[in-house]
């Protein structure tokens, strides 16, 4: 699951201003005399060549701190297998970590940081606040592959933007999040019943659903903001980035542009016309999930690519997981209905105080070889940002399936937004999200809730804002 409440979408970035405010002190800790001036020259030393673009040291020891969430750690351990094949001998040591910031902060104070940090979870380390103490990463992308292909060739448009501050490129983020609507195949496909691409399309679903005693969709309170951001990315395909930018820079009346409000004013039309599974404002995210690929009593679930892998236990047999985009307002919509919310995930970071930079930045080109990245994606059941790693039968996942073949339909046509995260928008805008997906709140009034939580934000001077162009 991302974005619930209380939480940065655990799979992304940074908490904006909130981690400015955070970290001020840290990273006044950081600059102080006691820290060391790293410029990535640190460490055990080796000559650079086209197998070593980095001058690692051989028989080297890469001390890594990796997030021990959903993905676990074992795929970066798992790239003991290719490292030796570049650099005799280099190794890296996993630490798995849970609280992020509270283990490895005090590290940063004292000047002696892991070489590798995956830095992620509720608990990460605010970017801001130690930008100055990280390795620039340009020099990754220009590098070529274990295969001997440029890695900025190899890998989806737009993955340095989720790690890049202030113009820096601090941060590989290593798994690519798609976004999109989930149903199962095989009851679509019994029923006769054909993906909805446009929202008059889902209406008409939603009839056809009610006449077999089902519903079109289901939510949970935790996650009832999964519809905010199913809102989010119809309207940006529809609107295109005028819509995007006024969300982003929290502009007045950006909830009242017309592909905003034409997308709420269905859904509200959904609500009314009892298309949701009722009660889901009061049950656990979970649970009502599972109502969706267990029971199958609601056709359609918003969510991130993450969802099969967060309901494998609760998934009807033989359900056939597949996802689609989100679906337009009309059928001449500023971006094509291909085009599609996807970002990349799990920041990985060098300090530069760490004892081995370089060997650091071989861990990481390790993991986006041929190899590592399709053994992520095996075992994961989600797509690295490295591009054609996942075979045609997905490992025997329709959902990994379906994530890379929206990648590609898509094409260039790939979009984000952060505003939320930055702000740390979601556990305010929980509330009247769930009121409306009850039937409690109008479209008014959802739409006055959500520029006043915009409006807050803009409005205070302490808040640290970030210009989105």
């Amino acid at each position: 699951m991302t974005i619930r409440a209380g939480s940065l979408d655990r799979r992304t970035l940074l908490r904006g201003a909130i981690a400015t405010a955070a970290v001020g002190s840290f990273a006044v800790a950081c600059s102080s005399p006691s820290s060391k001036d790293g410029d990535g020259a640190g460490g055990p030393k080796g000559e650079k060549s086209a197998t070593n673009p980095f001058g690692v040291a051989a028989n080297s020891t890469v001390e890594a701190a990796i997030f021990d969430g959903g993905y676990g750690t074992d795929y970066v351990d798992y790239t003991n297998q290719v490292l030796g094949s570049q650099v005799k001998g280099l190794k890296v040591k996993v630490d798995p970590v849970v609280d992020i910031a509270p283990q490895l902060q005090p590290r940063f104070v004292g000047g002696n940081p892991p070489d590798l940090i995956d830095n992620s979870g509720e608990d990460q380390i605010g970017f801001l606040g130690i930008l100055d103490q990280l390795e620039e990463l340009d020099d990754l992308f220009e590098a070529n592959t274990y295969e001997g292909k440029k890695i900025a060739d190899i890998v989806y448009p737009g993955v340095k933007a989720p790690g890049t501050f202030k113009d820096k490129f601090v941060a590989l983020n290593y798994v690519m999040t798609v976004y999109g609507v989930w149903y199962s195949k095989t009851l679509f496909e019994e029923n006769g019943w054909t993906p909805p691409k446009t929202w008059d399309e889902a209406l008409d679903l939603g009839q056809q659903a009610k006449k077999k005693g089902k519903y079109l969709f289901v939510h949970g309170k935790e996650a009832a903001t999964y519809y905010r951001t199913l809102l989010i990315d119809s309207a940006i395909k529809e609107g295109g980035d005028e819509v995007r930018l006024g969300l982003e820079n929290l502009e007045k009346g950006c909830w009242s542009h017309p592909a905003v409000q034409g997308v709420i004013k269905v859904m509200e039309t959904m609500v009314r016309q009892k298309m949701f599974v009722p009660g889901g404002s009061g049950t656990q995210f979970q649970k009502a999930q599972a109502i969706w690929s267990n029971d199958q009593k609601a056709l359609l679930y918003p969510s991130g690519g993450w969802i099969e892998n967060e309901m494998k236990k609760a998934t009807k047999a033989d359900f056939q997981m597949t996802g689609f985009p989100s679906m337009t307002l009309t059928d001449k919509p500023a971006l094509p209905y291909e085009s599609l919310r996807a970002a990349a995930g799990e920041p990985f970071i060098v300090p530069r105080q760490g004892k081995n930079p370089a060997g650091a930045k071989e861990v990481l080109r390790a993991m986006l070889s041929e190899k590592a990245a399709a053994n992520f994606s095996k075992t994961k059941l989600a797509p690295t940002i490295v591009k054609g790693t996942v075979p045609a039968d997905g490992y025997g996942s329709t959902a990994l399936v379906s994530q890379t073949t929206m990648l590609e339909a898509a094409g260039t046509n790939i979009f984000n937004y952060m505003f939320v995260e930055t702000y740390g928008m979601n556990t305010d805008q929980l509330v009247p999200f769930n009121s409306f997906l009850a039937g409690d709140l109008d479209a008014k009034g959802l739409t006055s809730a959500l520029q006043r939580i915009s409006d807050k934000v803009r409005e205070d001077d302490s808040v640290d804002k970030v210009k989105v162009s």
